[in-house]
């Protein structure tokens, strides 16, 4: 099984919180005692032959002013029509960094899986840091 986390962190939070994704995925499949095979890509890195190549998705990256990180979105744009109908049904999670809201970015990244017709196999994580000023950040 191969598993692809997409990432995108300016802070480096939500670059931890996809690390942590990592950890959590292999120590599943290891409990499993399952192959796993973790694709571990910053977004500006991925291309549309990853995604046809993974069976399962992990979307992580922060949300800026209340939307979706620059990156991130630039990921899903480059990639969104060559893998269109390529990908349908396979299994996505997503992980968003915020500072008090992350709902923005959740629902774009939703909206994106819903158009790829992936399947969500959990509601998204969204973990808020409280940051409001560039010193909290």
């Amino acid at each position: 099984c191969r598993v692809l986390i997409v990432w995108h962190s300016r802070t480096g939070m939500a670059e931890q919180l996809a690390r942590a994704l990592e950890r959590g995925a292999r120590a599943a499949a290891d409990e499993m005692e399952e192959d796993l095979v973790i694709d571990f890509r910053r977004a500006s890195s991925v291309q549309v032959d990853d995604l046809l190549h993974a069976q399962g998705f992990l979307f992580c990256a922060p949300e800026n002013l209340a939307s979706l990180s620059g990156e991130m979105k630039e990921f899903f744009d480059c990639c969104y029509y060559g893998a269109l109908s390529r990908i349908v049904g396979k299994p996505y999670g997503l992980v968003v960094s915020a500072g008090t809201d992350g709902e923005g970015a959740a629902r774009q990244m939703v909206r994106i899986c819903q158009g790829w017709r992936l399947k969500q196999v959990a509601a998204p994580l969204i973990f808020k840091n409280g940051a409001q000023t560039a010193e909290t950040v």
